[in-house]
């Protein structure tokens, strides 16, 4: 049988992404964690201000607490009466005709209408003279200004990073509920794969499994290294069942395209697993397998190191976010200017590797390219800052053309 005529059509890029999706739902077990642990993980639930924020109406600067009616613009100058510290227990009343020591954050006096601050006052002999009035509500943060009782600080669904962890310390809170990270499984196949040690002749390293480990651990997951297997369908698909057992999503690279030694197809069939799509539109990347393997999720990436990069950002990173209970974030949502011109054949999206060259007028990223479009490659990537990409029936760029861009860090 000729392997070119029982291959399917390319599948859109978008239409895979949306069957990647369709192979996961967030997973439903939940943790109460510390604060110290909640870092990466998805809140499960909202969590609603207890309190209004500040407690307290206080001072925003170190300086004098007074009160207007007190001062004209021919009497600018007030004895200083006591101290108010940060941390004091109540407010106290201000003095007729007298200015209190004020320090940031210390709950403001009765009847006090500012503060001015220490650099706008001359202060001598307890005295201290203004040489401008100021105005009513200087320098005070109101009870309640910054945030409202009943406010969402976390919603459902957003991975807690550190201004989180500030915000909801500050509102006294000690423990999030989360969903439990999603276990992801990486698993590399190859003949051609070292086991270890000196490469034999023939042989090379694997790339892919600490890469897509990596990947997997920085989108949220507990990642398990699930090793390598040989090119052999009956080991690789009793490997796939057990290791289907023990997580959410399944990801291997390699042995997934046409060859008569591309063993996934064989073996997940034998494992018993159901085949929802393969081969999609885009380059690199193209024999990109999704299914599900009983209750678990499965996606076979390519073997060439930028693909499986590649497919990892377009595919697995929004099975991730979808597992944890988080909405998964656009692949390359930005745009830039191509500070390159390039020719291409069109029918497949491209993405590739690319790097800042500066901003134009407008402040949009200049982008200039790296690499040839070898998939088998990293050195460019590892120079790169994010990755771009072209639309299937697109024949090229044009330099000065409006490009989208993902750059690394936003997600994953």
């Amino acid at each position: 049988m000729n392997a070119f005529l029982d291959a399917p059509p390319l599948i859109d890029v978008a239409m895979a992404r949306d069957m990647a999706l369709a192979q996961v739902q967030p997973v439903p077990a939940l943790h109460d964690l510390s604060l110290a642990r909640a870092l990466g993980h998805v809140c499960a639930r909202d969590v609603i201000a207890p309190a209004a924020m500040p407690f307290f109406t206080n001072s925003a600067v170190d300086g004098f607490a007074l009160r207007l009616s007190d001062l004209t613009a021919a009497r600018a100058a007030l004895p200083v009466a006591g101290t108010i510290a940060a941390g004091a227990p109540a407010p106290v009343a201000l003095p007729g005709r007298a200015a209190l020591r004020i320090f940031t954050g210390a709950p403001l006096p009765e009847g006090a209408d500012c503060v001015v601050p220490l650099e706008d006052v001359i202060e001598a002999g307890g005295t201290i003279r203004l040489a401008a009035l100021p105005r009513r509500g200087d320098n005070i943060r109101l009870q309640g200004s910054d945030q409202p009782l009943g406010a969402c600080l976390l919603a459902r669904g957003t991975r807690i990073a550190p201004q989180h962890l500030g915000l909801l310390a500050a509102n006294g809170i000690t423990r999030v509920a989360v969903t439990r990270q999603p276990r992801v499984v990486v698993l590399s196949t190859g003949d051609e794969l070292a086991k270890g040690g000196p490469r034999a002749a023939g042989q090379i390293f694997d790339a892919n499994r600490p890469m897509l480990l990596a990947l997997a651990q920085a989108a949220g997951c507990e990642a398990i290294d699930g090793g390598t297997m040989p090119d052999e369908a009956e080991p690789l698909a009793r490997r796939l069942a057990r290791l289907s057992a023990e997580a959410d999503l399944v990801l291997t690279s390699g042995g997934v395209s046409m060859g008569g030694r591309d063993p996934i197809r064989p073996a997940f069939a034998l494992a018993g697993g159901e085949i929802a799509g393969w081969r999609v539109a885009v380059k690199p990347g193209k024999p990109v397998m999704f299914g599900r393997l009983g209750n678990t999720a499965f996606t076979g990436l390519p073997g060439n190191p930028l693909a499986a990069f590649v497919g990892f950002h377009l595919f697995v990173a929004p099975q991730i976010a979808r597992l944890a209970g988080a909405e998964p974030a656009p692949f390359a949502p930005f745009k830039a200017r191509a500070a390159f011109s390039w020719q291409r054949r069109p029918g497949r999206a491209e993405v590739f590797p690319v790097r800042r060259a500066g901003t134009d007028a407008t402040g949009l990223p200049l982008l200039e390219r790296l690499g040839n479009g070898v998939s088998a490659t990293l050195f460019p990537l590892a120079q790169a800052e994010g990755l771009a990409m072209v639309p299937a029936p697109s024949q090229g760029v044009a330099e000065g053309e409006v490009i989208d861009w993902h750059p690394f860090g936003a997600g994953v």
